[in-house]
């Protein structure tokens, strides 16, 4: 995935570097963002297929189509690197916050006074 330096302004591109059977993929570039080739990924658009024998296959042979995709995504794990923990959950995604911030309890909490919103900066004689 490449950003532009503009982005957010114009979206990243998007390139699969391993063999990709599918009816809309090729290797070129994709244009877009994650969404887009998450819904792309799970329902395909087989009436104007990019790969047509990727679409006849997902349409009419099904058992065929999925071991091409089975085989490639075995093959795709070569590069995954050495050490690499494939995360199993949410929590792996997450982030931990550093220690000081750890240590102030009422850091990611308001503290719900009036004042935390600018509230008592306003007198109701100013209306």
């Amino acid at each position: 995935m490449t950003f532009p330096e503009d982005y957010p302004f114009n979206p990243p591109t998007f390139r699969f570097n391993n063999e990709f059977y599918h009816p809309n993929g090729t290797m070129e570039s994709y244009s877009g963002v994650l969404v887009s080739i998450i819904s792309l990924l799970a329902d395909p658009n087989c009436s104007s297929p990019a790969n047509v024998d990727a679409g006849v296959d997902y349409r009419k042979n099904r058992d065929v189509f999925e071991s091409i995709v089975k085989k490639q995504v075995e093959a795709s794990k070569s590069d995954i690197p050495k050490g690499f923990k494939m995360p199993e959950s949410e929590k792996d995604f997450m982030p931990t916050a550093p220690a000081e911030l750890e240590e102030d309890e009422n850091f990611w909490y308001e503290s719900g006074d009036d004042s935390d919103f600018g509230v008592d900066d306003f007198d109701e004689d100013d209306e």
